[in-house]
């Protein structure tokens, strides 16, 4: 027992180092990790300051005709602040954005459109110009339940096509592989004409779509922005200039990607047309 006691006190002398050592270890991280994360945000902020002056010429100059379609999506706290929202419409005109949607999960910017529509100089409903060039910014009011019934109707064509082309009293699948042009098609049947954001700007607490209708995402580069509340001008600047300088590589639609090119069955499509119908 005599021997013992010497070396448990040592063993536990030597764990409370070691806890000691971890606890300074974290705290150390956490600082770095802290004083990291305010330099980037002070570097952002000077830079986004720089850019809004012109000081940094590469900002200057925009290819804006390459941005055709750009949306907006705002978290349900930034959507009640309307004014945020119609002084960042004012920006996005003043850089030459043509086609802007602007989405909330529970369509508030929607029931305030009138109001937004009044405040933004040139603003025109994007479903009263077509595919017509507009002086000013012409506006899309989007929210969840937006497009359902129609992507219900064309799930439905394209399940009564696979179905056609199966062949009576043979146990082989029909044609399960549908493309693109395909869902495009059958959306123009039931008469949806869906504009597809080449460029998707989120300003959230977190780094998601916030539940922006997935079918509208296809060939969509997604940036975070932030919080609306502390929206820069340089920022937005930065992402259109960043976003018009990268060559576009499209290639299959994330959506036919993911909810119909990847399946053996025409199994994903049906439940597709069931999920949009809860």
């Amino acid at each position: 027992m005599d021997f013992n006691d010497p070396m448990l006190a040592l063993s536990s002398w030597i764990g409370q180092i070691g806890d000691f050592g971890l606890g300074l270890l974290w705290r150390f991280i956490h600082i770095v990790v802290t004083l990291c994360h305010i330099v980037s945000g002070i570097f952002e902020a000077v830079e986004s300051y720089a850019i809004s002056l012109g000081l940094i010429q590469k900002y200057s100059s925009i290819d804006i005709e390459k941005l055709k379609c750009l949306a907006v999506v705002v978290d349900i706290e930034a959507a009640r602040d309307v004014s945020k929202v119609v002084e960042l419409l004012e920006w996005l005109t003043t850089i030459g954005v043509k086609q802007v949607g602007l989405f909330d999960s529970q369509g508030l910017l929607k029931k305030s459109k009138d109001m937004i529509l009044e405040m933004v100089p040139r603003s025109v409903l994007l479903q009263e110009t077509g595919e017509k060039d507009t002086s000013g910014i012409a506006l899309e009011f989007i929210s969840s339940s937006d497009n359902k019934e129609a992507v219900v109707k064309a799930a439905n064509i394209l399940f009564q096509k696979y179905l056609k082309s199966r062949h009576p009293g043979k146990d082989e699948e029909g044609e399960n592989v549908f493309t693109e042009s395909h869902l495009n098609e059958a959306l123009r049947v039931v008469g949806e004409s869906v504009h597809v954001p080449d460029l998707l700007l989120v300003y959230g607490p977190v780094r998601s779509h916030l539940g922006f209708p997935a079918w509208r995402l296809r060939y969509t580069e997604i940036v975070h922005m932030g919080s609306l509340k502390y929206m820069r001008y340089g920022s937005l600047l930065k992402a259109i200039h960043k976003f018009t300088g990268v060559r576009q590589n499209y290639g299959k639609s994330f959506i036919l990607h993911h909810y119909i090119c990847n399946t053996r069955s025409i199994h994903t499509l049906y439940r597709l047309k069931l999920l949009s119908l809860d």
